[in-house]
Formats: C-alpha cells, structure tokens, sequence
C-alpha cells in the first residue's frame, strides 16, 4: 500500500476532476476582488487605503476560520465539509443584494468575509485531499494542475466582471465631478446595483455545486499515520510544535500571499495610480493570471522529470526578487509588465511549498493544513501596508516591501522546509 495514502480506489482521474471545479471555484470567487477594490472605490466614494479592506475582509476570515474549519473537518470529513463551505459563500454572496440596495461598504465588506469564511472550510479541505491524493514526490504536479482550474478562472474573472462593473468607469467618474449632490446619489445607486444580478448568479452556482459534492463518490483519503490519531503509543509527546518546518512554512506562505494579491489584485490600482485609464488597467489582473498559468504548465510538464519541487521554489523566489526590482526601477506599462510577471514568478510557489510544508504530520494534517490556510491572511494584511506606504512614499516604492517576502521564500526552499524533518531520506526526491 502506498505509503502517502490511505484509499480504495487506486485511478484517482475523477476525483482529480471534481477538486479542480472546485479550484476553478476558487479562483473566480476569489480574483473578483481585483474588479470590486476599483468598482466599490467608485460606488462608495472611497480612498485607497479604505478601498483594499476588500482584500482585508476577504483574507482575514482565513486567520479566523482556519483552526474551526479544521474542527468541522475532523467531524465532518473533507466531502462534507467542502459541501459545507460552498453553502456558505453561496450566503456571503447573497449578502451582496442589500450591500447594493443601500449602498453600504460595510454591508459588502461582511458578504466578502463570509464568502472567504467558506472558502477557508473549503481550502482547509481541498487542499491536504489533493496533496495526499497520490505520491507525496509528484504532489506539486497535481497542485499545478489545480492552480490551472484556479487562474484560469482568475484571468476570466476581471474580464467578465469588469465589463458588468467597471463599463464606461472613466466617463462615470468625470461625469460625477459635475453633478450636484441628489444627481450623483442616483448616478452612484445604478452602479452599486450592477452588481446584484452577477452575485445572484454566482450564489446560484455555489447551491447547485453543493449539491453536486453532497451526491458525488468522492471518497476519503487520509495522510500516513492519521489513523494513529487514537494511539497512544504513536507520536507520543508529539504536538503541532513538534514539527519547526510547518510552522517555517506558515511564515513563507503568509509571505507569499501577500505577494500574490498585490500581483493580482493590487495591480489595477498600481496602473490607475501611475495615470492609465480604468478602463485598460480593468483587465491587467488577467495578464498577472496568464503569467501564472504559464508557470502551472511548466511545473506540470518538468517535476519532477526535470526538476524537483524545491528546485521550482529556489527559482520562484529569485525570479520573484528580479522581477520587482524591475518593477520598481521601469516606468508606465514597462513597470506593470513586470508586476504582472510576478504571477509567473509566483505559480509554484504554492503547488511546491505546500507538500512540503506538511509532509510526515500524520495525524496533524489536518490540524497542519488549516495552520498554512491561516497564512492566507498575509492577502489582508501586506497590501494594508503597501497601500499606507504607498500613500506616504509612492506606490511605486511600495513594492520595496516584496522584496524580503521573497528572500524568505528562498530561505524555506533552501532551508527551511528541511528544519525538524525526521525522516530526510524521503525529502531528496521532493
């Protein structure tokens, strides 16, 4: 039996399919907040430093829900429990119609936690199951594959979003300096309302694939040693402290969120900051995503034929240190170019750092794997700073701050995912 899974059914194609909706999922929900932070900046009259608390609401639920997600695992099992998670953004986007009736950010800012509630419960499943899903060696092929399901959604996401939302954004935001009060209100409340028939079809789809999870065969996996979880004789003494290089590895991963967003969905900001159109910068969140599909695809095609997990991290993290540098030291579209290849220089960095973070925690995993879906919350709190810096120093210059976030990348690839190992024979084929 192999010995990184605990399954009956050795063709592993149809539940491959289903997790990968699942991402697809994911990734739309997700990558929205690049066209809402631009769209409810206009439609709630906002500043920048107000308009990223989209990002801070979507991702803190992640700090909050985490370790309870994982609880709800334990009883409930990944299946139901990525039911579960899917009913509850389908709740949170249905918040979105009296958001948009009334017109309140903080309205909107709660329909964004719940729906990121429901995404932790879901990642906090999803995640481990693809990971264990096979040979722990070829785990990053299966997460690359899975990032394709995601940003392909993501890079569909702001163009499909964008052209409800952000329609003639440019001509709006002129025609509002001229109106008086009473007439901006109403030009105001017809906006906020584009976004109501969009959250109703996207609650609609999250009950319906509810319901799919709910009748589908996907079955049980189990990391090695989970099974053990009632054994006193195994692993005693052992806690999730017991294991340096997970919680090394919740560090790189806070990191590398924060990153992440502001390559993804910062960047539309960035480009309005710099003086290009809203109506062009809509659509570079798509081009951040396309760089990242492309690194998907290399990382599905070379490991580990080619090269190994760690060896994709080492390269991550240098090209993400060029990159930004490039970004910060280039002008106009030559500067969002480079943002926006971040996303490339981002892609494995998940699928690789993630079986690497939680292989061997037996029954830990589960515990494990929701401590790494807290790190998600480093989505709220880096572009918080990046927005205070960049108002007191330029956005450009805030992009300075990506560049320790990647240098410490680096350190877990090199390092830091070796801290505390008990068994180092395993990780040279990783």
């Amino acid at each position: 039996m192999d010995q990184n899974l605990i399954t009956t059914k050795p063709n592993y194609t149809s539940q491959i399919v289903i997790i990968g909706v699942l991402f697809f999922i994911f990734g739309f929900v997700t990558w929205l907040n690049s066209t809402l932070i631009p769209y409810l900046q206009i439609a709630c009259q906002l500043q920048t430093t107000q308009a990223v608390l989209v990002t801070f609401a979507f991702y803190i639920s992640y700090a909050v829900m985490a370790f309870p997600s994982s609880w709800v695992l334990k009883r409930t099992g990944f299946k139901n429990g990525m039911m579960w998670g899917l009913v509850c953004m389908a709740l949170g986007a249905l918040v979105f119609i009296p958001a948009a009736e009334t017109r309140t950010y903080g309205m909107f800012l709660t329909g964004l936690f719940v729906i990121g509630t429901g995404l932790a419960l879901l990642q906090t499943a999803s995640n481990p199951y693809i990971t264990i899903l096979g040979p722990i060696e070829s785990a990053a092929k299966r997460m690359s594959v899975m990032g394709i399901c995601n940003k392909g959604a993501g890079a569909l996401a702001p163009l499909v979003m964008g052209a409800f939302l952000l329609k003639d954004s440019d001509a709006l935001v002129s025609r509002l300096k001229t109106l008086d009060p009473v007439q901006k209100a109403v030009e105001l409340d017809a906006l906020a309302s584009r976004v109501i028939v969009p959250y109703i079809i996207i609650a609609a789809v999250l009950i319906s694939l509810a319901v799919f999870i709910y009748f589908s065969s996907l079955p049980e996996v189990k990391a090695e040693g989970e099974d053990e979880e009632n054994n006193s004789d195994s692993g005693k003494g052992q806690t999730i402290f017991s294991f340096p290089y997970l919680w090394i590895g919740f560090v790189t991963l806070f990191l590398y969120v924060g990153v992440e967003v502001m390559a993804g969905d910062i960047i539309q900001i960035y480009g309005k900051a710099i003086g290009i159109s809203l109506d062009i910068a809509k659509h570079f969140t798509t081009y951040t995503m396309i760089g990242m599909l492309i690194g998907y695809l290399i990382g599905i095609v070379s490991i580990p034929k080619y090269f190994s997990q760690t060896t994709a991290l080492k390269g991550s993290a240098i090209f993400g240190v060029i990159f930004t540098l490039l970004a910060i030291f280039t002008s106009g579209y030559t500067s969002i170019l480079f943002v926006a290849l971040l996303g490339l220089a981002n892609a494995m960095v998940w699928p690789a750092m993630w079986p690497l973070a939680i292989h061997g925690l037996g029954r830990f995993t589960k515990a494990g794997s929701a401590l790494l879906i807290i790190a998600i919350a480093g989505g709220a709190i880096l572009p918080r700073i990046w927005a205070s810096v960049g108002t007191r120093f330029g956005f450009q210059q805030a992009f300075w701050i990506m560049v320790p976030c990647y240098l410490f990348i680096l350190y877990f690839a090199t390092y830091g995912y070796k801290v505390g190992v008990k068994n180092k024979v395993e990780l040279k084929a990783m």
